[in-house]
């Protein structure tokens, strides 16, 4: 890898970032709601053809932000339509992004049986 790969993963992971920081401050909306949007954006963006080129851009400034988890959806439902048809629209998001939704768990299991929580 380059040094160019790491600063341009920074400038697309921070971007995104930057957006969504800016939502949280200046909106009314709920950081929940702009949690769900990433992903949504995500999806329409992959399904467009624009995230492809970000993604080759930004590399993992592009695919570990939530709208990452978005485009790692609809790349799996494209591939597994392919290869099951229309079943491939039920399973391909859920066999594509399992790995890291179960990590996740995992990692948060983990982190809660090793610290004991505490009221505010």
């Amino acid at each position: 890898m380059d040094l160019n790969d790491y600063l341009y993963s920074f400038l697309i992971g921070g971007a995104f970032c930057v957006v969504a920081q800016i939502f949280i401050d200046k909106s009314k909306v709920t950081a929940a709601r702009i949690l769900v949007s990433y992903v949504v954006i995500g999806v329409l963006l992959t399904a467009i053809g624009v995230y492809e080129p970000i993604v080759e851009f930004g590399r993992s400034g592009a695919t570990v932000p939530l709208t990452g988890f978005g485009y790692a959806l609809a790349k799996g439902v494209e591939k597994a339509v392919g290869e099951n048809g229309l079943l491939g629209a039920l399973t391909g998001g859920l066999k594509a992004t399992s790995a890291g939704v179960t990590a996740s768990f995992a990692f948060a299991l983990l982190w809660a049986l090793m610290f004991k929580s505490k009221e505010k």
